[in-house]
């Protein structure tokens, strides 16, 4: 599926019910696949769910980014103390 969006560049009918059955989501077989058409398929090209996803995404993306930095900053602290 992700191939398909790759070569098209567009959601053609096919893989857009394919997606559609197979449904976004991490325990999903098609997280690949959806985030394979993401990249590839113009954006304003995506049916409404799609684009929700990619804003989905994209959040949640940010939020683990913040949080591993924060994580990163509080074990770089407790060592300082630890050898202080």
């Amino acid at each position: 599926m992700g191939t398909a969006a790759r070569l098209n560049g567009a959601l053609t009918p096919e893989l857009y019910e394919v997606l559609r059955a197979a449904g976004p989501g991490r325990k999903s077989i098609a997280v690949n696949a959806v985030d394979d058409t993401l990249t590839f398929v113009r954006f304003r090209d995506l049916p409404p769910w799609l684009k929700w996803r990619v804003v989905y995404v994209t959040v949640r993306d940010k939020l683990e980014g913040w949080w591993l930095r924060g994580e990163d900053a509080v074990r770089r602290v407790w060592q300082v103390v630890r050898r202080g």
